[in-house]
């Protein structure tokens, strides 16, 4: 079974990241610049949530607000919500799904040291499946 750990060993621990007195329109931009649908929004050098496009649609697009005159930091997903690096993928994949999240910052020791998808995560979930099913498949042939 995969580890939140492995999962960052393979795919790096690059972290897009904004502060919240960025503009939402600027951190849209961003977001677009980077290719990813979510930043990291750090106060200093302490995480402090995250601003995602789902952020943007719901509040600012769906509540008529300025994306020029709004902070990230007044629409960010906040408390943050974060994992150990010893977490199973699977577990990591549930806590999303309870939480309704899709990005998963991952602290070690109070320290950022990554951060996962759930891109991520259900990759690797299928992936210790596809791995499991070959194995009962070679236990039952024999």
């Amino acid at each position: 079974m995969h580890t939140i750990r492995q999962i960052l060993a393979n795919k790096g621990s690059e972290i897009h990241t904004t502060s919240p007195e960025t503009t939402v329109y600027d951190g849209i931009r961003q977001l677009g610049e980077c290719g990813v649908g979510a930043l990291l929004v750090m106060d200093g050098d302490r995480p402090a949530g995250m601003f995602s496009e789902r952020d943007y649609a719901r509040k600012i697009i769906l509540a008529g607000r300025g994306s020029r005159q709004t902070r990230v930091g007044e629409i960010m997903t906040s408390p943050l919500i974060s994992i150990e690096p010893s977490v199973s993928a699977a577990a990591g994949l549930a806590m999303m799904t309870e939480k309704r999240i899709r990005h998963l910052p991952v602290i070690e020791d109070d320290q950022l040291i990554g951060l996962v998808s759930i891109g991520d995560l259900v990759a690797a979930v299928i992936d210790d499946q596809q791995h499991l099913i070959e194995q009962l498949e070679r236990y039952v042939v024999g």
